[in-house]
């Protein structure tokens, strides 16, 4: 199983460092992209997704995403006694590709940023405060991710080595479509290992790492995924 765990860590590490990379890019100072505003983040993070999914859909089959990894142990498509694993890899690839982030954008970390603006590099806010919401918010983004990845399973629907190509389009459909709402984590991992190191980092001004919320964005991806289960069911 140790390849499976390795292929969740390395896809969870490019999503992350291309994602949040993206996101660096766009919003602290001085970068040649700074200012590109929301667009060039939602491609950003498709495309993410995609080279994420593509390069680990051999090894472990391309979950990345704790809420994928459940839903499908739900589904009676994946192992129960696998998924500890797998979130756990997926954790600590999200948390190494943080790190990269921070290492490869370093000398734009010491400029003075605002303390939200390298939050959102790391981690994700909601624009509008309300837990309950943000939460709903989170459950029909993850709706849509899973639902549509269970989907996507029919083999005779396959596109052989682009099969990463669909789901990349629906993360940038649910980012274009409601993502500036709460950030879209739609992912646990994406946005807790990512959260871990913004605590760890040292970053002058980077404020706190709002711990208050970050149940928010493992709650609701969660249960997204499970209703998509039950949903799936129902349909099929």
């Amino acid at each position: 199983m140790w390849q499976q765990y390795l292929g969740e860590f390395v896809g969870t590490a490019m999503l992350i460092l291309l994602g949040n990379g993206v996101v660096a890019n766009v919003n602290l100072k001085s970068t040649y992209a700074h200012g590109g505003g929301w667009i060039v983040i939602t491609f950003g993070w498709a495309m993410a997704v995609f080279i994420g999914v593509f390069i680990s859909a051999k090894l472990s089959g391309g979950h990345l995403n704790p809420a994928v990894t459940i839903a499908f142990a739900a589904m009676g498509k994946f192992n129960w006694v696998w998924v500890p694993g797998y979130i756990i890899a997926q954790i600590a690839g999200a948390m190494a590709g943080a790190l990269l982030v921070w290492i490869t954008f370093y000398k734009h970390y010491t400029l003075p940023n605002d303390a939200p603006v390298i939050k959102a590099t790391f981690c994700t806010e909601p624009a509008i405060r309300n837990y309950f919401w943000n939460v709903v918010t989170e459950i029909v983004g993850a709706f849509v991710l899973v639902f549509s990845v269970f989907e996507m399973q029919n083999p005779a629907q396959s596109l052989g080595t682009l099969d990463a190509l669909p789901v990349a389009l629906v993360v940038l459909a649910i980012g274009l479509s409601f993502g500036g709402v709460t950030g879209y984590a739609t992912n646990p991992a994406r946005d807790l290992g990512p959260r871990i190191m913004h605590a760890i980092l040292p970053m002058n001004g980077k404020g706190t790492s709002d711990w208050a919320y970050c149940w928010v964005p493992i709650v609701g991806p969660i249960l997204g995924g499970l209703l998509a289960v039950v949903v799936y069911h129902f349909i099929h």
